[in-house]
C-alpha cells in the first residue's frame, strides 16, 4: 500500500503490528491515530519498535480526524479505556489533563527522550503546572504554499510576508479553469479543527474575535463579516468545484495533482508537497501565512501528541511506545529509511540545528518561524478573555465551533448567505454560552 493509498483509503483502519504468532503473554496496546501522512509513516516504521520491545505488541485504531476527535473525547470522558495512547491536540490536553483524565509524562519515559529539548511554544501548550501531559509527534503552525511556475506565469512574485489582498489577487490571476487549475485552495469541510482552524486563525488577522472580553459572542461584528465575506468572495472566485467538502487531506491530493495555486494549511503538509507523492515537487515555494497589517496573522499554532489516559491499564507499556514515537532516535529512522526532509517537524530544538535536515528541507525556516510567531496567550487584535490562535481555550469550544462551522461550509456551499450563516452563528454561540453559565 503507498502512502498516498493508505492516506486516502478508508477512514478506519485497525490491525496489528508484529507477528501473528506473538507471544500470548506480550503487553498489547491499542493507539487511536489520525490518518495524517506522519502518523501513517509511523505505523509502517512500528516493526523498529517491534525489535526493540519484543514484550509489546501495538494494535492501531486510524481514523480522520473529525472522527478521531469524537471517538477519544467520548471514550476518555466515559472512562471507557478503549485506547491506551490517543492521538490529541493542544486544545485538548490542557483541559483533558486539568480534569485528571490524562497521564502525566513527566516521569518513566525513556532515558534518552530529553523533555528538555522540546521547542518552548509546543511543550508549553501540553503543559499544566510544570506537568507535561502530553509528547508532541508534530507540531505546526500553518502557511503558504504555492506554485512558484504559477506565480511566475501570472507574473507576480510572493513576499515572504504576504498580505491576504495580495493572496486573492495572485489566485485570481493562477486561476484557470479550463485547465482544471485553482488558484487558491482552503478548508471549507465543517468542523472545528477543519475549517474552523483555518477561519478563526484568518479572522484573527482581520480584527475579529470568538468573544469579547465579558465573553459575548462577537459574529455581529464588522471583522467577522469582513472575514468570511473575503473568504467566500476569494473562495468562489478561484477555489475548487465542491471547496464546501474539502479538508487537509481533499486538499493536499489537490496540490499534489497540480490543481492549486496555493494552499494555506498546516506547515506538516511542507513535506508532502515536495515529496514523491507530488506532482508539482520541483515548484512549491512557501511564505508565511496573510496579514492585513494589524499586527496578526492567520496563522495558528498546533502539536498532534501522542498522551495515556488515566483509564489505561498498561501505562508502562505506553510510555515506552511514546519515549519511541516522539523520541530523538525516530528522527534518526525516519531519515535513514525516508531521508531528512520527511522527519516529524515542529517538536524539537535539536531538529532546527541540524544541519543534515535543513539542508535537505526547504521549508524549515518558514516552519520555524511560522510556530514563533504565533501566540496564543495574546491572539487576537483586541484583548480577548481566552487562550488559543485557531480555537478558544474551554471544553464548550468544540461543539460550539462544529456547529458554527456548518453554518460556514453550508455559506460556501451556497445554501446561505454569508449574513444568515453570522447571524446564525451569533445565535447558536450566544445560546451555548448561556447555557453553559457564561
Amino acid at each position: 500500500m503507498t502512502l498516498k493509498h493508505a492516506l486516502y483509503g478508508a477512514t478506519a483502519l485497525t490491525f496489528v503490528a508484529g507477528s501473528a504468532f506473538a507471544d500470548a503473554h506480550a503487553t498489547t496496546i491499542t493507539i487511536a491515530t489520525v490518518n495524517n501522512g506522519d502518523m501513517i509513516r509511523m505505523q509502517g516504521l512500528t516493526d523498529d519498535f517491534n525489535d526493540k520491545n519484543p514484550d509489546i505488541n501495538v494494535e492501531w485504531v486510524t481514523l480522520e480526524e473529525n472522527v478521531l476527535r469524537q471517538n477519544v473525547t467520548t471514550d476518555i470522558s466515559t472512562g471507557g479505556g478503549a485506547y491506551d495512547v490517543m492521538t490529541i491536540g493542544t486544545y485538548e490536553v490542557p483541559i483533558w489533563g486539568r480534569n485528571g483524565w490524562l497521564v502525566s509524562l513527566n516521569e518513566g519515559m525513556a532515558d534518552d527522550w530529553n523533555a528538555d529539548d522540546l521547542l518552548p511554544a509546543i511543550a508549553g501548550g501540553l503543559t499544566i503546572d510544570g506537568e507535561l501531559y502530553a509528547a508532541p509527534f508534530y507540531g505546526e503552525s500553518s502557511m503558504v504554499m504555492y506554485r512558484k511556475d504559477l506565480m511566475e506565469k501570472a507574473g507576480l512574485e510572493m513576499p515572504d510576508a504576504p498580505t491576504w489582498d495580495f493572496i486573492r489577487e495572485a489566485a485570481a490571476a493562477m486561476t484557470d479553469r479550463e485547465n482544471e487549475i485553482n488558484g487558491i485552495c482552503a478548508r471549507g469541510k465543517a468542523g472545528w479543527g477543519e475549517n474552523m482552524a483555518f477561519l478563526t486563525a484568518m479572522s484573527n488577522s482581520f480584527g475579529a474575535r470568538w468573544f469579547d472580553e465579558e465573553w459575548k459572542a462577537q459574529f455581529d461584528s464588522e471583522a467577522w463579516a469582513t472575514t468570511l465575506n473575503f473568504y467566500l468572495d476569494m473562495m468562489n472566485e478561484s477555489g475548487p468545484n465542491g471547496a464546501a467538502n474539502n479538508g487537509f487531506n481533499e486538499n493536499l491530493t489537490l496540490f499534489q495533482q497540480g490543481k492549486c495555486g496555493m494552499w494555506i494549511d498546516a506547515t506538516v503538509a511542507a513535506s508532502f508537497v515536495t515529496g514523491d507523492d507530488s506532482t508539482v515537487a520541483d515548484q512549491v515555494g512557501f511564505a508565511l501565512a496573510p496579514d492585513t497589517g494589524l499586527g496578526k496573522r492567520g496563522n495558528w499554532l498546533w502539536a498532534w501528541s501522542l498522551a495515556i489516559p488515566a483509564s489505561s491499564e498498561k501505562q508502562e507499556a505506553a510510555k515506552a511506545f511514546i519515549s519511541w514515537a516522539t523520541g530523538p532516535a525516530y528522527a534518526e529512522l525516519v531519515a535513514s529509511n525516508e531521508g531528512w526532509a520527511n522527519v516529524p517537524p515542529g517538536t524539537r530544538t535539536s531538529l532546527y540545528e541540524n544541519q543534515e535536515y535543513l539542508d535537505a528541507a526547504p521549508f524549515a525556516k518558514m516552519t520555524l518561524d511560522s510556530i514563533n510567531s504565533a501566540d496564543p496567550t495574546n491572539p487576537t487584535v483586541d484583548p480577548v478573555p481566552y487562550t488559543g490562535v485557531q480555537f478558544v481555550a474551554i471544553p464548550e469550544f468544540a461543539g460550539i465551533a462544529s456547529e458554527v462551522g456548518q453554518q460556514f461550509s453550508d455559506a460556501l456551499a451556497g445554501n446561505q448567505t454569508a449574513e444568515q450563516a453570522l447571524a446564525n452563528a451569533q445565535e447558536l454561540t450566544t445560546e451555548e454560552m448561556e447555557a453553559a453559565g457564561y
